[in-house]
């Protein structure tokens, strides 16, 4: 059911989105200091964000909308002009067209991904579709649903705050749109193509994106994954009341609530250590848990994608499926890789020495299917961080036995 959210519902969508987001999507921070300035006013001319579900969003095409980068570099924007400047150039090629552009798709679950598809709705008059394309954050356009579904990539547009604006058109060899192949190899080449981009100083480690373009009819297709704007803003509600103190409330909610299936990866512990590098629009990094004798290390590229025990042989948990934080005590109960990390790569003291769990989350159905390009995409990534096997879920490494472990 359509329904309207006020400045008020931003904080706990972020903070829903953040925990979501598998380590990555955005900082806590970069989102906030975006809500800090979303009043009615010179920039927006109102505070109220319509949300639409997919099936009514029939009014006119729809197009994703995201940020694209570092984390850390995006930290200090106040307002969201690179992905309302692409939208814009969106809505005025549909114009020429004679189509009307009525919807932001958020391009996955995330504090910047929901903060983002919301604001830019609210400046250009706008409603957001209630889903994403994968349910969690992602380092890498094809591992979204727009990709694996074939939706046109073309136009594709990039600006960065300063408004420089790149539009990529990878032009297909046979027909107006290309065959499935070239669908599937234009999503990667345009990601290659836009990293370097981002990285150029003139775009500062990071800007907007505005691509996939979508009718009702391709809109319904191409994003399976829905309502999961909802299930964040009702996360972050629970979480901001106190109603999910532990990591039992924290895996009876989701699975009661919303059907998520989730996991203790490893016994609570402590942050112990962390290390970043920031390079080509993304930011590269590990940290390290302890409990007891016990260390876990969580790698990440902009996300976290694999995560590992000292007293195993095989990993806690890799992507497609998820590795979220969750802090107890004072302070917020979620966090991104970001935050926890500075850019000199120290931690964070807001999160240092509070007790700390990791949980793995299922991933949604539609990124787990084999041989498909979402986890072909996941697979390359997780190979290049040192895993060298095939993927194994994290229901069944969770409930390996010890000696399975040991052995493989």
């Amino acid at each position: 059911m359509a329904h309207t959210l006020v400045r008020g519902d931003l904080e706990p969508l972020l903070l829903g989105g953040c925990f979501f987001g598998s380590g990555g999507g955005g900082t806590i921070e970069s989102a906030r200091g975006l809500v800090k300035h979303f009043e009615k006013g010179a920039y927006y001319p109102t505070d109220k964000v319509r949300v639409v579900s997919k099936d009514e969003a029939t009014e006119g095409d729809a197009v994703m909308v995201a940020y694209m980068g570092s984390p850390e570099a995006i930290d200090g924007a106040a307002y969201p002009i690179g992905p309302v400047m692409a939208v814009q150039q969106i809505q005025a090629r549909l114009k020429k067209e004679g189509r009307h552009l009525a919807y932001v798709v958020p391009p996955e679950s995330g504090a910047l991904g929901f903060t983002v598809a919301c604001l830019v709705a609210a400046k250009l008059g706008l409603s957001v579709v209630d889903g994403d394309g994968a349910g969690r954050a992602v380092p890498s356009l094809p591992m979204l649903t727009f990709a694996a579904r074939h939706v046109d990539p073309r136009p594709a547009v990039l600006v960065s705050q300063d408004g420089l604006t790149v539009e990529l058109d990878v032009t297909p060899a046979k027909g107006t749109h290309g065959d499935r192949q070239h669908q599937v190899d234009v999503s990667v080449i345009v990601e290659q193509m836009m990293r370097p981009i981002v990285a150029d100083p003139e775009f500062k480690q990071f800007g907007g994106l505005a691509m996939w373009v979508m009718t009702p009819g391709k809109l319904k297709e191409a994003l399976p994954i829905t309502g999961t704007l909802t299930r964040a803003l009702e996360f972050g509600r629970a979480v901001s009341e106190g109603k999910i103190k532990s990591v039992d409330d924290l895996l009876q909610t989701l699975r009661e609530r919303w059907n998520v299936h989730g996991f203790t990866l490893a016994p609570t512990g402590a942050l112990q250590g962390a290390a970043v590098d920031t390079s080509g629009g993304f930011d590269l990094g590990t940290v390290t848990i302890k409990a007891g004798e016990e260390t876990a290390e969580v790698l990440y590229q902009n996300e976290s994608l694999l995560a590992w025990a000292s007293d195993r042989a095989q990993p806690l948990c890799m992507a497609p499926d998820s590795i979220c934080w969750f802090f107890e005590g004072k302070g917020d109960a979620v966090a991104s890789n970001g935050d926890i990390v500075l850019a000199s790569g120290g931690l964070n003291p807001a999160y240092s020495g509070r007790p700390v769990t990791l949980i793995g989350l299922a991933a949604d159905r539609h990124l787990r299917q084999p041989d498909g390009l979402i986890l072909d995409s996941f697979m390359q990534q997780v190979n290049q961080l040192g895993y060298r096997g095939l993927y194994v879920p994290v229901e069944r490494l969770v409930g390996m036995t010890q000696e399975e472990v040991r052995h493989g």
